[in-house]
C-alpha cells in the first residue's frame, strides 16, 4: 500500500468504518452497552445445563464452534426449557472443536451427539469427493456457512433439522415439535425481505419450477438422501458465473432445491426472522430469529429473558 494509501485509510477510512458502526448501533454508549452485554451472555452460557436425554430423543442439528457456542448453547438450552419433547442436540464441527470444547459440550448438554472435523472429512470424501464436486468441497472452505448442508446431509440418511445458534425459543414451538415427530416436507422459516442475492428468475430457471420467495434458512428441514449434489455443484458455477460470490449462497441454494415442492413454512407472527426493539422487549413470539441489527437486542436484552 502506498504512504497516500495508507493516510487515507488510517485518516479516512478507518474513521469511517467506525462511525457507520456506532450509528447502526445507536451511538457509543449502546455500543458500550452492547458490548458488556455480550460479554456477561458469553459468561452465562457456560453454565446452562440441561437434563441428560436418550436414545428416543429426536435430534437437531448445530452447526457450531469455539466462536458461535455460546449462541448454540443458549439457543439450545431455550429450546429444551420450553419444549415438550426430548431433544438431542448434535454438533456439528466447523473446524475448531477441541478437547476443552468438548468437555464442555458433554457437561452443558449430557448425552448430546458430536461429529468432529475428521469424521466429517471421511464422509466427505466417501460421498463428495474433491474429484468429482470440486466446485462444493472449494467453496465448504471458503463458506462456512454451505457446510450446513454439506457436513450435516452427509451425516446420514433421513429428515434433519438444522437450527442457527442465533436464535432463542420462548413458547413451546408446537409446529417445529409437530415436524419433528411427523415431517412430510422440506420446513422454512418467513424472511421478512427476500434475501437469495441472485436473481430469481435464473434460480427458477435452473432448478426447473420458480422460487418461492421469503425462505430464510434460520431453521431448516431437509431430506438428506433428496439432495442433488450433482446439481448442487453446477448451479453454484451458474450463479457465480453471472452475479459473483455473496455469503447467501447457502439460502439460495435451498430455496433452489425445493423449487415446485410443496413446503412448510413456519407462522410468521410466532418465529419471528430479524425481530424489532418491541418485539424483543415484549418476547411473546416462539421464536426470534436475531439476523441483522436485531443482533443487538440479543445482547443487550433478550438473552436475559432466557435465564
Amino acid at each position: 500500500m502506498s504512504v497516500t494509501g495508507k493516510l487515507a485509510y488510517h485518516f479516512y477510512y478507518q474513521p469511517l468504518f467506525w462511525l457507520n458502526k456506532f450509528r447502526k448501533s445507536g451511538g457509543l454508549f449502546n455500543s458500550i452497552r452492547i458490548r458488556n452485554g455480550k460479554s456477561e451472555m458469553e459468561k452465562a452460557a457456560l453454565q446452562l445445563k440441561t437434563a441428560p436425554v436418550n436414545d428416543e430423543a429426536v435430534n437437531v442439528y448445530f452447526l457450531t464452534g469455539k466462536k458461535y457456542w455460546p449462541l448454540t448453547a443458549f439457543c439450545m438450552y431455550s429450546l429444551a426449557k420450553v419444549g415438550t419433547i426430548a431433544i438431542k442436540p448434535v454438533f456439528i464441527d466447523d473446524g475448531s472443536f477441541d478437547a476443552e470444547l468438548i468437555a464442555q459440550m458433554q457437561s452443558q448438554f449430557a448425552g448430546c451427539i458430536i461429529k468432529t472435523a475428521d469424521e466429517i472429512a471421511k464422509n466427505l470424501e466417501q460421498k463428495l469427493p474433491a474429484s468429482k464436486y470440486p466446485v462444493l468441497n472449494k467453496k465448504r472452505k471458503e463458506y462456512p456457512h454451505i457446510r450446513k448442508l454439506t457436513d450435516i446431509h452427509t451425516i446420514s440418511d433421513g429428515w434433519k433439522l438444522v437450527l442457527d445458534s442465533d436464535m432463542l425459543f420462548f413458547k413451546t414451538p408446537v409446529q417445529l415439535q409437530e415436524w419433528l415427530t411427523a415431517p412430510t416436507a422440506p420446513l422454512f422459516l418467513h424472511d421478512p425481505i427476500t434475501s437469495y442475492y441472485y436473481p430469481e428468475n435464473l434460480m427458477g430457471q435452473l432448478a426447473g419450477s420458480p422460487v418461492k420467495p421469503n425462505l430464510n434458512v434460520g431453521a431448516i428441514g431437509l431430506k438428506s438422501e433428496a439432495i442433488d449434489w450433482d446439481k448442487l455443484e453446477q448451479w453454484i458455477i451458474a450463479l457465480e458465473n453471472d452475479s459473483g460470490e455473496c455469503y447467501l449462497l447457502e439460502q439460495a441454494l435451498s430455496a433452489m432445491l425445493v423449487a415446485g415442492q410443496r413446503i412448510i413454512v413456519a407462522d410468521q407472527d410466532e418465529y419471528i426472522v430479524m425481530p424489532d426493539a418491541q418485539q424483543i422487549d415484549k418476547a411473546t413470539a416462539t421464536l426470534h430469529h436475531y439476523v441483522d441489527q436485531s443482533r443487538n437486542g440479543y445482547y443487550t436484552t433478550a438473552w436475559r429473558k432466557v435465564v
